[in-house]
């Protein structure tokens, strides 16, 4: 009785405390144009107690002793704010902040927030990009652009200017996670590797998690992408023009309605750019090609958002993505890209809660034909949608959950290296569920995980935990780490023969595999990766920041396409090795990355090199894949010129080690029968067969490139400013191979001596 009596008693206590406490949230934002104000510091002045906006300019601060407050907020080149704030015994505080750019710049370098984030938040191997820092790279083409970017980031192989395919530390295009506002996107890079389909100034964020991501993400085995665009102006109309050698591009935005007095506002922006270099081409770069240089593309995107008094938001969204490459003598490839959805975020009345959601729809379809081999195309779309729910506790932890459905249909029409015919039709839906805690104290901060997620068409399921961490040795140096078991269905189908294979097929749910040694079916189709990966955080000084990384992935179980497949898949007495359509494989990627930033007002320098090797494994051999690029360098620098700062120079130079591909010993008609017996040879004309050396025991001669562009900034007015920016890209006409045919033995190099002229007016 008198134990019960004291635990009693305890409770009651314990909630008399918990009601002494109230909650402060709310939205920072920027109030010339009403976006949100990320990654702002707000302060308590009293109690030191604080914390940091996300990407929604939402703040929250949980259990703080009722009382009187001074809040201060700050933001690099906005003046402080002030705002007295009262606190009552369990009560919620809201508040709808506005801040207004300085009217002094302080030539001071201030990353307090950057830091910040550096100590609070675990960020292993991922770059947080804003469109600001996107901007500090050479503008090749007129306009900076992520997929330029990417390029830099540690870990990160490209295959150049032209080809547009993207490898994170060891996995293939189709392991990455690329999202458009929680929309899957199966295609985000131009034939051209110098664009994305993103317009930088619609960017907000973009975060690249390069391994070791949280269980938020899932459906991948190597990285994720996550892009995240900004709102319309809520104040006025505005937008920006621009034209260059390369293409040109239409920005408009603004307020659908005026802003309410209770804080209520709207707004849309819409984004256009195409590329004519095609066109262009002809007349400017006629040394390339008397044809022209083959690419042409057109991006559309659009975007309407609605904001409520409390700062609840919804937003509709939608795009259409095309591109193609008219290489007519060798191959013309092209693909087409549409998608629609809607995502938003809900701020319950009566919970420290915040509510997010999305639900997307896209499609993406392809197509390679060539006059020397039969065509191929793949086609896929579906829907995707998610349920996050974020509760915030004590100082900056806090608790997300959440639960994700997605569903998706594909076809497939593709010849195998032997010339059978691969096919495939297929409809999956997925689910999952996860949940993720952060516990942040002056030294320790751990982001344990788990993921479940569930592929029905296969009928099985990946229960995957993953773990976080960083430890603040002292105020400069950090220590970081994280690790899980990852998991996808989805599958990309390329011959993997050529130097560079544009084409890449998508297809799911693959059962039809070869036998395990013994002969037993396998009990697993799911292809499957664990993540380690270590890391090191020094300030070097106030302005320099040194970052290194060491992981490993290794890929339990691969699905690929069976390049010796040599018979029809139901034909008995032949080994499964060559009549199933695809292959097992084991993977492993190791390597380590260094990153060095340099950051002041007028310079800002990024040098990173990755050491990295990557191998398969399959029943036949272990082989380098074509994306084992062994050294990786880049040198990336950004200066501002002139007392009114209005001059800018740009500079990136790339070195990469030659890539494997797979060498050709020989050539021989290859006669199909068609007619059987009856085939009359001395008048079959047949396609050309190949006669290749082992698996990519070639390597590609070295790639690198230096990239240069001068940019004039002209102010007409605080809103009407126009930039002229000249631009060379491969300075020095490096010869860098992009595509070989093996049939014609005509080699296609990358872009040579580039000069670009553009100009763009923002108003």
């Amino acid at each position: 009785m008198k134990r019960s009596l004291v635990a009693l008693f305890s409770l009651l206590f314990i909630a008399q405390l918990w009601a002494q406490e109230g909650t402060i949230r709310g939205f920072v934002y920027e109030e010339n144009s009403g976006e949100p104000a990320m990654f702002t510091n707000v302060i308590l002045q009293e109690s030191k107690q604080g914390t940091v906006t996300d990407v929604n300019g939402f703040f929250n601060m949980s259990k703080v002793p009722a009382g009187d407050y001074t809040m201060v907020v700050t933001y690099i080149g906005y003046d402080s704010l002030v705002v007295p704030v009262t606190v009552l015994p369990g009560k919620i505080v809201n508040k709808k902040l506005y801040l207004k750019e300085s009217s002094i710049q302080l030539d001071v370098v201030q990353l307090s927030a950057e830091r910040q984030e550096m100590k609070t938040s675990v960020n292993t191997s991922v770059v947080k990009l804003t469109a600001k820092a996107i901007k500090k790279l050479p503008s090749i083409g007129g306009e900076p652009d992520l997929a330029q970017f990417l390029q830099v980031i540690p870990g990160v192989v490209f295959t150049g200017d032209q080809g547009g395919q993207l490898y994170i530390r060891g996995g293939a295009p189709i392991h990455n996670m690329v999202l458009l506002d929680g929309m899957i996107l199966y295609n985000s890079f131009h034939s051209i590797g110098l664009f994305s389909v993103f317009d930088t100034d619609v960017i907000k964020t973009a975060d690249v998690y390069t391994g070791g991501f949280s269980a938020e993400y899932g459906g991948r085995v190597s990285s994720v992408v996550d892009v995240k665009t900004r709102d319309g102006n809520k104040k006025r109309l505005a937008g920006k023009v621009a034209a260059s050698t390369f293409g040109a591009k239409l920005l408009l935005e603004g307020p659908l309605f005026k802003q309410k007095e209770n804080g209520a506002s709207s707004s849309f922006i819409i984004s256009s750019k195409a590329s004519y270099l095609n066109q262009t081409s002809k007349k400017l770069y006629s040394y390339i090609d008397e044809n022209g240089l083959p690419y042409s593309f057109t991006d559309l995107y659009g975007k309407m958002s609605f904001t409520g008094s409390d700062g609840s938001k919804f937003n509709l969204f939608g795009f259409n993505f095309k591109d193609d490459v008219l290489y007519s003598d060798i191959a013309n490839f092209s693909w087409n890209s549409t998608g629609f959805g809607s995502n938003f975020v809900i701020i319950p009345g009566g919970s420290t809660m915040l509510v997010e959601g999305n639900f997307a729809y896209s499609n993406y379809d392809v197509e390679q034909t060539s006059s020397n081999t039969k065509p191929k195309k793949s086609s896929i779309g579906g829907f995707n949608m998610g349920l996050d729910f974020t509760y915030f506790l004590q100082g900056d932890n806090k608790i997300k959950y959440g639960l994700e459905v997605l569903g998706f249909g594909n076809t497939l029409s593709f010849y195998a290296p032997s010339g059978v015919h691969v096919k495939h039709n297929d409809n999956t839906t997925e689910f999952a569920a996860y949940v993720k805690y952060s516990y942040v104290s002056p030294r320790l901060l751990l982001e344990p995980s788990v993921r479940l997620h569930s592929y029905t068409s296969l009928g099985q399921s990946s229960f995957e935990p993953r773990m976080g961490f960083k430890y603040n040795i002292t105020e400069r140096l950090r220590i970081k780490g994280s690790g899980g078991i990852f998991s996808q269905n989805l599958i990309a189908v390329a011959t993997g023969r050529e130097v560079v294979s544009l084409f890449q097929g998508y297809i799911s749910s693959v059962t039809d595999l070869p036998a395990l040694a013994n002969g037993d079916k396998r009990a697993n189709y799911l292809q499957k990766a664990k993540h380690a990966i270590v890391g090191v955080e020094f300030d070097l000084t106030e302005k320099i920041d040194v970052n290194v990384e060491v992981y490993s992935k290794d890929f339990g179980q691969l699905i690929n396409l069976n390049r010796n497949k040599l018979y029809e898949s139901n034909q008995s007495g032949i080994p499964d090795e060559l009549k199933k359509d695809f292959i097992v494989e084991t993977g492993l990627a190791q390597g380590i990355d260094f990153l060095v930033k340099y950051n002041d007002v007028r310079t800002s320098l990024w040098v990173v090199y990755s050491l990295g090797k990557v191998t398969r494994t399959d029943a036949n051999e272990t082989y380098s894949p074509i994306y084992d690029r062994r050294h990786n360098f880049n040198f990336v620098a950004s200066r501002i010129l002139g007392e009114d700062k209005s001059w800018t120079v740009d500079m990136r130079w790339n070195y990469g080690s030659g890539l494997p591909f797979t060498m050709v010993q020989g050539s021989y008609e290859n006669l199909q029968f068609d007619d059987g017996i009856d085939t009359d040879i001395t008048q079959t004309n047949d396609e050309l067969g190949i006669i290749y050396a082992d698996y990519n025991t070639g390597r590609l001669p070295a790639y690198h490139r230096l990239d240069v562009s001068v940019k004039k900034t002209i102010k007409f007015s605080k809103t009407s400013i126009m930039e002229a920016t000249i631009g060379v890209s491969n300075v020095y006409d490096r010869k860098n191979i992009f595509y070989f045919d093996t049939a014609k033995y005509t080699r296609v190099n990358q872009l040579p001596f580039l000069p670009s002229l553009g100009i763009n007016w923002t108003f």
